[in-house]
């Protein structure tokens, strides 16, 4: 999903957007496949019971397991699929929430430095921990950011982005076929001894 054009300046482009990695949703899943098999279960040993006990305990199974995969599976996943990290050519975007929206910008000139982290169990699933210095008191940390290296080094570069690196002379403008000396230093050649 796109982050939407309207809520971008003129002239900036997402370079990254994304949710957090998917490794926060293995729990939920195996808390839904839990769920549901001993749901089943239970409604099956329920059906041998005594004739108004058997709906009643149906209805009880299903309330309670419904309840249990609003909680532990739906609720997390909503809130993974909310989560979003962007990168801009002007600026980092994080936004959180679906009842309670939260959000920061930080602008790409007011960032410091850009570090990460992650352990070997981070490694195998290829997600780590973003840290973010800016102008703020402390660093911010962006957990669970997927191929965080890649995202680290394109922070780097917008950043570091020099205005100058990607210069190129207008078409027929002359070329300057002489190198200019170095500053501060006379040319070799004129040198007094």
């Amino acid at each position: 999903m796109a982050y939407p054009d309207d809520l971008l300046s003129e002239n900036e482009h997402v370079v990254v957007h994304s949710h957090p990695h998917f490794k926060m949703l293995i729990f939920p899943f195996l808390a839904l496949i839990v769920t549901l098999g001993l749901g089943i279960w239970l409604a099956v040993i329920a059906k041998d019971a005594t004739a108004p006990w058997d709906l009643i305990s149906e209805i009880a199974i299903a309330a309670v397991g419904l309840g249990l995969v609003v909680w532990l599976f739906l609720a997390p996943f909503v809130r993974w699929r909310t989560t979003h990290f962007i990168v801009t050519t002007d600026r980092l975007i994080a936004r959180e929430g679906v009842l309670k929206r939260t959000g920061i910008d930080i602008p790409m000139s007011r960032i410091n430095s850009v570090q990460f982290e992650h352990g070997l169990l981070d490694r195998v699933f290829g997600c780590g921990t973003l840290v973010i210095e800016s102008a703020s008191d402390e660093p911010l940390k962006f957990d669970d950011i997927p191929k965080v290296e890649r995202v680290h080094t394109v922070i780097y570069r917008e950043v570091n982005d020099n205005p100058y690196d990607d210069y190129a002379p207008p078409a027929g403008a002359p070329q300057q076929t002489e190198p200019l000396p170095p500053q501060g230093h006379p040319p070799r050649g004129n040198r007094r001894r």
